[in-house]
């Protein structure tokens, strides 16, 4: 029975991990500037890597290749957004503007 469960929930994030990377990768390719897709691909791509991450140190249990996942979780969860900023960042002092309905 419990490890009914903890095969479900391995297999629930790792599901939530794809649908989220997924969607991040569909808002890079759609949206219209580069503030946009910093926003989305740090956002759910941090989402997503750390529910697939968090599905794999639950399938692989109490070892020392947890450590190392939940780790890397961590690098992930401070870079990926800090990544994303720097982008952002470099993009407005370089003079691009952000992208307005309004404009053709």
């Amino acid at each position: 029975m419990i490890e009914t469960l903890r095969v479900a929930l391995i297999v629930a994030l790792v599901v939530g991990g794809v649908f989220f990377t997924l969607v991040s990768t569909v808002g890079v390719l759609r949206l219209p500037d580069v503030y946009a897709r910093a926003h989305t691909a740090s956002q759910t791509d941090t989402l997503g890597a750390g529910l697939a991450l968090a599905g794999v140190a639950l399938g692989l249990g109490w070892r020392a290749e947890t450590v190392f996942t939940v780790l890397l979780l961590v690098f992930i969860f401070i870079t990926n957004p800090t990544a994303a900023h720097a982008i952002a960042r470099a993009a407005y002092e370089s003079g691009v503007e952000p992208w307005r309905e309004d404009e053709p």
